[in-house]
């Protein structure tokens, strides 16, 4: 049986994939889509390409690509969401004002060593706070802290 598969074949299988990620949101059945897609794209350059080596330029793309993911990407993402955290874990940390809040724009808060993978954030205070000022943290908003001076 002489399978010939077409360069329209892989890119239709590759949007599949890619279109599948929807439904299983790993974030790694795109990298296999993607690489289905190049697959097509060489297919159309070099038309005669035998089914074993399109497989295997498939599976080394899929995988460079899920590599390359999973350690330059990925990693760059930085994740600044409080879900899922309690909000003890950060209570009573303290800051330095680095920036201090003005009409429609937040102030930024420093701390000495990173807090929940960064070491500055947007910050609310009811009190009037100075460069310089330490605060400490009473409340978590989102993606900003609310903190009070002591």
């Amino acid at each position: 049986m002489d399978v010939h598969i077409v360069y329209w074949h892989w890119i239709a299988f590759g949007l599949l994939l890619v279109l599948g990620e929807i439904f299983v949101p790993s974030f790694t059945i795109f990298w296999f889509g993607l690489g289905a897609a190049l697959t097509g794209g060489l297919l159309w350059i070099f038309p005669e390409l035998a089914l074993s080596w399109q497989m295997f330029f498939w599976a080394i793309a899929s995988c460079l690509f899920t590599l390359l993911w999973f350690m330059f990407i990925r990693p760059l993402m930085i994740d600044r969401t409080k879900a899922g955290i309690a909000k003890e874990a950060v209570a009573g940390e303290s800051g330095q004002v680095i920036r201090v809040p003005h009409e429609g724009r937040r102030g930024i808060v420093r701390f000495t060593t990173p807090l929940l993978g960064t070491d500055e954030w947007e910050f609310i205070c009811t009190e009037e706070t100075e460069v310089g000022d330490r605060v400490f943290i009473k409340d978590v908003s989102g993606n900003t802290l609310m903190v009070e001076k002591r």
